[in-house]
């Protein structure tokens, strides 16, 4: 039986041990539990939990409308259901960065991130955004890492200065985030392989790629990524965007020819679903459990 048994300490730990394997770790978005079930089947290394997926999940642009509750409930449903580590982006860090430490790491997640946009943020391959202070966004990772319990929770600094400052600047804000305590450094939107090569020759820490569609950023192979030297890749939004192209199609295909006949075969099937959440397992437990509780109770 497969049910989650890892408590969320032993996935931190699995984290910074597969960390230290110097291999690259292969992390998808998911929008949903189910979807976090699935990752982990295929045999991905970690779940993520994008902060403009959940912005989108409730019909928002990704603008810093979210709250902490929002995030971190949703996140909560999802890391419960796997036994793999749980990474999400906490946007800016919503109005406390200790009481955003403390929500996550309570609620099983074993690693955050963090960015030095301005509360009223944007999507980090769009054009506009406005930056806080290098000193301001040290202070942030100063009380994110002050604030952890367990020392395996990972607190991620991203960097959205590329575009609004240059690469250099990033990377001296960078070297800064990692002197206040910062283990991962996520660079946003760097363009190609020249640019992901030249942060990881001028930061000694662990490195997160991001790999979203319809970016600023060349889509690189895995393998392209572990030889350049970086440490985590992400896919954000690219499970959401998946389901939606495809419930999209769907209801059109229904609303146009008033049946779903045509498109059984794009659908996910009953005894695949069940098998997913493991129906018949929970079934059995179910039963035993009701069994032993009538017992001698007639």
């Amino acid at each position: 039986m497969h049910f989650v048994d890892k408590k969320p300490e032993e996935k931190r730990i699995d984290l910074d041990n597969k960390l230290k394997s110097n291999k690259i770790l292969r992390i998808p978005g998911a929008y949903n539990p189910l979807t976090a079930k699935v990752i982990e089947e295929i045999g991905y290394d970690g779940v993520y939990v994008s902060g403009g997926v959940m912005s989108n999940d409730l019909g928002y642009p990704d603008i810093g409308l979210t709250t902490l509750s929002d995030v971190s409930n949703r996140s909560k449903q999802i890391a419960r259901v796997t036994n793999l580590p749980t990474i999400v982006d906490v946007d800016t860090g919503f109005k406390s960065c200790k009481d955003t430490v403390s929500t996550f790491e309570e609620f099983g997640i074993s690693a955050i991130h963090l960015e030095d946009q301005i509360t009223q943020k944007r999507c980090g391959h769009l054009d506009n955004k406005e930056l806080i202070s290098k000193e301001e966004m040290t202070k942030k990772i100063k009380e994110c890492v002050d604030a952890r319990s367990d020392k395996n929770f990972k607190i991620i600094a991203r960097s959205d200065a590329k575009s609004v400052e240059g690469i250099d600047k990033m990377i001296d804000r960078c070297k800064s985030y990692i002197d206040a305590g910062a283990e991962i450094v996520f660079p946003e939107a760097l363009k190609d392989e020249t640019e992901f090569e030249k942060v990881r020759k001028s930061l000694d820490s662990y490195l997160l790629a991001n790999m979203t569609e319809f970016g600023k950023s060349k889509l690189l192979d895995f393998k392209r990524l572990e030889e350049l030297g970086y440490n985590i890749v992400i896919y954000p939004v690219t499970t959401q965007r998946l389901a939606m192209k495809s419930v999209e199609d769907g209801l059109r295909a229904i609303f146009a020819d008033g049946h779903q006949n045509n498109i059984i075969d794009k659908m996910q099937t009953r005894k695949r679903l069940y098998d997913l959440v493991e129906y018949e397992k929970y079934n059995s437990l179910d039963e035993k459990i009701y069994n032993f509780s009538t017992e001698g109770h007639e």
